[in-house]
């Protein structure tokens, strides 16, 4: 199980979408990892000063969630990484991609990467100690946004045997809005789980809707 020396800081909203952005500092305080690039970068290289910024990971492909690399990675140097399947439309910015299972390591901290598909076919989930970043895989009340039914099910999949498998306590940080609790997800989920739904189900479900 990962670390959990790493402090997390939630910066945001940031731009049109309200979307967050995630600074991890290690227990010293000297190196900081950057976890996806909204607009309004300035703010999140306000939270990042006095450390050291050693990797930019973004969670999908998204432009929302890449608007401001540019600003991010001309002020920091920091390369950037994603999962291979969301390089693009911006693998000129990629330095690096992630494995599944990956545990990245920040001073005395470690970051495990979680594969998610659905919401994006390269979308990840980062899990330190008892808190997860889940970008736009899970949302308090329902899943992320699926194109296809076939996305949706595959994001559900995600969910239940990626996520749900963490303890009932481990707090969601998603890539928009408040957060939530694995075991809250849980409970919403199963009241879906419950019901019988069309099969061209997808787009912005909500569990209890």
């Amino acid at each position: 199980m990962p670390s959990a020396e790493l402090q997390v800081i939630r910066v945001g909203p940031l731009g049109p979408f309200d979307n967050n952005a995630y600074l991890l500092v290690d227990a010293a305080g000297h190196e900081s990892i950057i976890v996806d690039a909204p607009p309004e970068s300035e703010r999140i290289l306000e939270a990042a000063r006095g450390t050291r910024v050693t990797r930019i990971i973004i969670t999908h492909r998204h432009g929302d969630h890449w608007a401001g690399i540019d600003a991010l990675t001309s002020a920091t140097g920091a390369p950037v990484y994603c999962r291979a399947a969301d390089r693009e439309p911006h693998a000129d910015r990629v330095d690096s991609v992630l494995a599944d299972g990956e545990e990245i390591a920040l001073g005395e901290g470690r970051l495990r990467v979680i594969y998610t598909p659905g919401h994006t076919p390269g979308s990840i989930c980062l899990l330190t100690g008892r808190i997860l970043i889940a970008g736009d895989t899970l949302f308090p009340g329902g899943p992320g946004h699926s194109d296809t039914p076939e996305d949706l099910q595959q994001e559900i999949r995600s969910i239940v045997e990626r996520l749900f498998v963490l303890p009932d306590d481990t707090l969601v940080y998603p890539g928009h809005g408040d957060g939530t609790t694995i075991g809250r997800a849980k409970e919403e989920y199963a009241v879906f789980a419950a019901r019988e739904h069309p099969p061209d189900l997808c787009g912005d479900v909500l569990w209890e809707g």
